[in-house]
Order: C-alpha cells, then sequence, then structure tokens
C-alpha cells in the first residue's frame, strides 16, 4: 500500500496533468481532485487553487465520517456547509479551506475500489454537456478504446446546485448505476457542468479523463456527417468483456 507521502504525490503530479493549460481541461481555478489515504481521511483540493500548479500544502486531508454525515443532512445554509467542511479539516490550524465539492468526493472515494477522483470542465465535454441534446449525444458508445477506457455507459447527473445537493443527486444517480449495471460507473457527466473521472489510480482517472475529451470531439465531429454512429449493444458488452481488452485495461489503469 502507498505511504500517505506517496499518495499526496501521485495527486498532485496527476492534478498538473489535468490542469496543464494546453489541454483545455480547466482553467483558473476550475475543477478539483482528491485521493483517499486509509479508511478515515483522504485528500481533496483547497479552493480557489489551480490545478496546474497547486503545490502539495494546497490540499486539505479531511476527515470521511464528518463529510459524509453532510448528506444526511436535509437543508443546510451556505455558512453551515462552511462550518462543517472546516471542522472536518484534519489540521485545525489549516488555513485553506476544503473544495465546496468536498462532499463528493467523499462519496465517491468510499465506494469499493476508488481512490482517486478527478473533476474537470473540458472544453469538448461542455461543448456538449451545456447543449439542449447534451444527453442524446452521449447516449451511445462511439469506438473501442472509449469502452475499454471509459467502461460501458457514464452516469448522468441533470444541473444540480453545487456542493451537497450535488453530491446528494450524485449518490442517488451512481446508487442506481451500479444496481442496474451490476458495477460502478467509471465517469459522471454534470449537465451545464462538467466531467467526474472516477479510478483505482491516478493514470485511471487521468486517462477516463482524456479519453473523454477525445470522445467528445469526435462526437462533436460526427454531426458534420450526419450525427453519431453508435456501436450496437452487442458490440459493446463484447468488447468490454474481451479478455485481450481485460489485459490493456490494466496497463491503462496503471496496474
Amino acid at each position: 500500500m502507498a505511504s500517505k507521502s506517496e499518495i499526496l504525490h501521485q495527486l498532485v503530479e496527476m492534478s498538473h496533468r489535468l490542469g496543464e493549460e494546453s489541454r483545455g481541461l480547466v482553467i483558473l481555478g476550475e475543477g478539483n481532485t482528491s485521493a483517499r489515504i486509509g479508511d478515515d481521511t483522504f485528500y481533496v483540493k483547497a479552493s480557489g487553487i489551480q490545478l496546474g500548479t497547486i503545490p502539495a500544502d494546497g490540499f486539505v486531508e479531511v476527515d470521511f465520517a464528518k463529510v459524509l454525515e453532510m448528506l444526511e443532512y436535509p437543508e443546510l445554509t451556505d455558512e453551515q456547509i462552511k462550518a462543517r467542511l472546516r471542522a472536518a479539516t484534519v489540521d485545525p490550524k489549516a488555513v485553506l479551506m476544503p473544495s465546496i465539492e468536498t462532499v463528493f468526493h467523499a462519496y465517491l472515494l468510499s465506494l469499493p475500489g476508488v481512490d482517486f477522483v478527478g473533476h474537470t470542465h473540458p472544453v469538448s465535454v461542455n461543448a456538449i454537456l451545456c447543449s439542449n441534446g447534451w444527453c442524446d449525444a452521449t447516449q451511445g458508445r462511439l469506438f473501442p478504446d472509449e469502452i475499454v477506457c471509459c467502461g460501458l455507459a457514464p452516469a448522468y447527473v441533470e444541473y444540480t446546485d453545487p456542493g451537497v445537493p450535488l453530491a446528494r443527486r450524485i449518490r442517488e444517480v451512481v446508487t442506481d448505476y451500479i444496481e442496474e449495471k451490476r458495477e460502478r460507473p467509471k465517469a459522471i457527466l454534470m449537465q451545464n457542468h462538467g466531467l467526474i473521472a472516477i479510478g483505482s489510480s491516478a493514470k485511471e482517472v487521468e486517462s477516463i479523463t482524456i479519453m473523454w475529451d477525445k470522445t467528445a470531439r469526435v462526437t462533436l465531429g460526427t454531426f458534420q456527417f450526419g450525427g453519431p454512429n453508435y456501436l450496437s449493444k452487442t458490440h459493446v458488452e463484447r468488447i468490454h468483456t474481451r479478455p485481450d481488452e481485460a489485459q490493456r485495461k490494466k496497463l491503462i489503469e496503471g496496474k
């Protein structure tokens, strides 16, 4: 098992790559990332810091239980949310505030096999998510590598107020997804917002993110020539379960 310092190093490096300006995945203070430390705590990006240049001390260690508890309250004011996030910070002397999205990071990191989470606002993906046809345009799979890297399908979340309401809605959607497909999603598409990549490693999160960037670009390009030609359900399931693709999947995930 990786040490605490190794986990933080991997998180910093992943964040720098996702935040590289030329990639168009985030700009300014957009996006946030996180990593599980153990059963009790995790690292999450502090509010307002840029991913592309974030230092190690730009992440805050927070308590799982104290953050997840926020999901059980029907309504919390902005001031109450801020106070609870502050109280969940492991170091009482910490100056930086955890991201407002810390709650959904806590939930996703509590899922089996999830150790890293990356939330970005790719220009290509948001060109679709901010359109009237956002859901229809992403319903099918277009090419094998998309399936190998990003799974059977993304989970879909209609626009929801960021913070606790969004975290609560993500929990509902992911729970339904797991019940239906008997596996967790690798990606979550959020209407008028952005992308969440969920993985067992930093490499997997980055791979899912950049593959969704490619998928969005390909999707947008298809509308110049009559629209997307989705693979059949049979072909998608075949690619998803092929032994040789399973081996390639491990390499993509850094295993």
